[in-house]
């Protein structure tokens, strides 16, 4: 379920997906808007695969300290699978090269989520991610985007 996180971006104009610079107000407001368009695209569901990534779609832009969107939740009121989804998109995305960014060491990365541990992230689920970093880097050299 979850690469299906971010499926609401085809709403997205491309003009904003795509800008090399940092996005300004307007745009954010604009961006923000993927996880209510990738819950809709992905429907309601009683349960299963599709149950799951409608929650992870609408949840993972959620922070553990409530200042996330786009329902400001909070610590253990975010789905846990969006928890964990949030900690795997903001570490995939700072070590993967982007329009607006070069990417960044996996050491640097994993500072930020400790820095961020317990504000943007479950501090638990940091612990365990970074405890699994060997397999998820093995992963994500195995499923790495072909540039």
């Amino acid at each position: 379920a979850a690469p299906m996180h971010d499926v609401g971006k085809i709403g997205i104009p491309d003009a904003v997906l795509r800008k090399p610079g940092k996005l300004d107000e307007q745009e954010w407001a604009v961006m923000r808007q993927h996880v209510e368009i990738g819950a809709q695209i992905i429907g309601e569901h009683a349960s299963g695969l599709l149950r799951t990534a409608q929650r992870i779609a609408l949840s993972h832009h959620e922070k553990w300290d409530g200042s996330g969107y786009p329902n400001g939740l909070s610590g253990e009121d975010i789905p846990l699978e969006g928890r964990i989804v949030a900690i795997a998109d903001v570490f995939d995305a700072l070590t993967s090269v982007r329009p607006y960014k070069a990417a960044w060491s996996v050491e640097d990365a994993v500072r930020l989520l400790q820095e961020e541990s317990g504000r943007h992230f479950d501090p638990q689920l940091v612990e365990l991610f970074i405890q699994q970093l060997p397999a998820i880097l093995e992963i994500k050299e195995r499923w790495a985007e072909q540039a």
